[in-house]
């Protein structure tokens, strides 16, 4: 059965405060890069079990979760919830997309 690309979201937030919203996050950069996710897998050089449960929020580990990340160029920072927030409200607007809030 073929699967559906996810549809990427340019409004979504760069803040993981929990599993579900890292998930989310990529997956929106799988679905910005248009791959499925086997495909997406095997570039990063997880399984598609690692993956799949790493979207939906599931319990993976660590090695695994830097894994994914750094194949879809992305990166973890850490910081306090007042400087996450504020660096959220400092955020320059992307020309042609919505503010989110």
């Amino acid at each position: 059965m073929a699967r559906r690309l996810p549809s990427p979201d340019a409004d979504l937030q760069p803040l993981a405060a929990d599993m579900a919203a890292l998930g989310l996050l990529v997956r929106n950069r799988r679905a910005h890069s248009q791959l499925r996710i086997d495909d997406a897998a095997a570039q990063v050089g997880v399984s598609t079990d690692v993956l799949s449960r790493l979207e939906n929020g599931r319990a993976v580990s660590l090695d695994k979760v830097f894994k994914v990340l750094d194949g879809f160029g992305l990166t973890l920072l850490v910081m306090t919830k007042d400087e996450a927030a504020n660096a959220l409200e400092t955020r320059p607007s992307r020309p042609g997309g919505s503010e989110g809030g």
